[in-house]
C-alpha cells in the first residue's frame, strides 16, 4: 500500500498566518491521504528583524518545533518567518520534499516548488499559481460540522439572519468611530426593515472606540454580538446566515465568506492610502457574482461557492506529480 502523503503546516503561530498553510493543507489531504503536522516556528528576538538571507536554523528560539528528519513529501509555508526554511528544506531532504509557499514571499521566488498567491497581488512567474483571495479552511461542510454546537443560540433567530464580520484598522484601512457608528445604524436600519436578526463578530483589529460604538447601536437588535468570551461562533454564523456583511479591509474575510455561496455585502471602510489591491480583489469577487456593495438592503442573489483553495490543492498534487 503506498503510504499517506506527510505534509508539514509551517508558520509562526498567528492563526491568520497559519489558516492559509493549513487550510491548503486540509485541502490536499481532502484529495488523497495525508497526514498533517503543525509545525511553529520563531526567531530569537535578536535576529527576528534580520532578513531572511542573513537567518539561519540556528537563531531559532527554543519555542520553536523540531525541524528534523524523516522530512516531509509536502511542506507547506505561510509568513515572513518561514522563508529562511522553505529556502533549505529542500537541500535538508535531498531534493525530496515539494515546497509550497502562500502569499508573495517577495524574497527568493524562484527557490520554491510552487507559490499560491492572491490574484490581487498581480505575482508572475512559472511557479505561481494565482487564486482569488487567499486559501482557508472554510468548506461548507466544516461550517455545517461545527453549527450544532450554536445552534441552541442561533436556530431560534428570526430570518433574515444576518453575519457581520468587522475588520478594523490597517496599513490601507481605518474605522474611526464616527464611521464605525455611521455602518451600524445603516445595518441596523436594514435588519429591522427585513424584519431579521444579527449575528456579529469583531476581528482583532477592531478599535475599542468602533466596537463600543457598534455594539451600542446594534445590541437591541435581536441576534447575537459576540464579546470574545467562549468558543468563537464564526462558523455556526456563516452557517445559519442567509446573508453576510463584511468590512473590505480584509481579504480573507471576503474570500471565506464567499465560499459559503450566500449573499456577501462588502462594507466600506476609509481608506488610509491606495487600494489597488483591494479593487482588484473585490472587482474580482463581484465579477464572480459573490459579492455587493452593502447599498442598506438585503438584496438575495445566488452564485457559485468560491472553492479556490480546493483549486489549489489540486494544482499543488498536479505539480507534484509532474516532478
Amino acid at each position: 500500500m503506498t503510504p499517506p502523503l506527510s505534509i508539514w503546516v509551517v508558520s509562526d503561530g498567528r492563526a491568520g498566518i497559519e489558516n492559509q498553510a493549513l487550510g491548503l493543507a486540509e485541502a490536499v489531504q481532502r484529495l488523497t491521504p495525508a497526514e498533517i503536522a503543525i509545525k511553529h516556528v520563531r526567531w530569537r528576538p535578536l535576529f527576528d528583524r534580520l532578513p531572511s538571507a542573513l537567518k539561519t536554523p540556528t537563531m531559532l528560539a527554543s519555542a520553536s518545533d523540531a525541524l528534523t528528519a524523516p522530512w516531509p513529501n509536502l511542506w507547506i509555508a505561510t509568513g515572513r518567518a518561514t522563508l529562511p526554511l522553505s529556502t533549505r528544506i529542500k537541500g535538508w531532504s535531498d531534493g525530496k520534499t515539494f515546497v509550497v509557499q502562500t502569499q508573495d514571499p517577495r524574497w527568493a521566488n524562484d527557490r520554491y516548488d510552487l507559490i499560491v498567491a492572491p490574484a490581487h497581488d498581480e505575482l508572475s512567474g512559472d511557479n505561481v499559481f494565482e487564486i482569488t483571495g487567499s486559501p482557508h479552511r472554510i468548506t461548507p461542510q466544516r461550517i455545517a460540522e461545527a453549527a450544532p454546537a450554536f445552534a441552541d443560540r442561533i436556530a431560534p433567530l428570526p430570518h433574515p439572519r444576518v453575519a457581520v464580520l468587522i475588520g478594523g484598522k490597517s496599513r490601507a484601512f481605518d474605522l474611526p468611530e464616527a464611521h464605525a457608528a455611521d455602518l451600524a445604524d445603516q445595518i441596523a436600519d436594514a435588519v429591522r426593515a427585513s424584519g431579521g436578526s444579527l449575528m456579529l463578530t469583531f476581528s482583532r483589529r477592531t478599535p475599542d472606540a468602533a466596537k463600543a460604538a457598534m455594539t451600542a447601536r446594534l445590541s437591541k437588535l435581536p441576534g447575537w454580538i459576540w464579546d470574545g468570551t467562549g468558543e468563537n461562533p464564526l462558523f455556526g454564523f456563516l452557517h445559519f446566515a442567509d446573508h453576510v456583511l463584511v468590512t473590505e479591509d480584509s481579504a480573507n474575510m471576503a474570500a471565506e465568506a464567499a465560499s459559503t455561496g450566500k449573499p456577501v455585502h462588502v462594507l466600506p471602510m476609509i481608506p488610509l492610502k491606495s487600494g489597488d489591491k483591494f479593487a482588484r480583489l473585490h472587482d474580482d469577487l463581484q465579477s464572480r457574482g459573490a459579492t455587493r456593495p452593502f447599498d442598506g438592503t438585503l438584496d438575495n442573489w445566488t452564485y457559485d461557492p468560491l472553492a479556490e483553495t480546493d483549486r489549489a490543492a489540486r494544482a499543488v498534487l498536479e505539480a507534484m506529480r509532474a516532478r
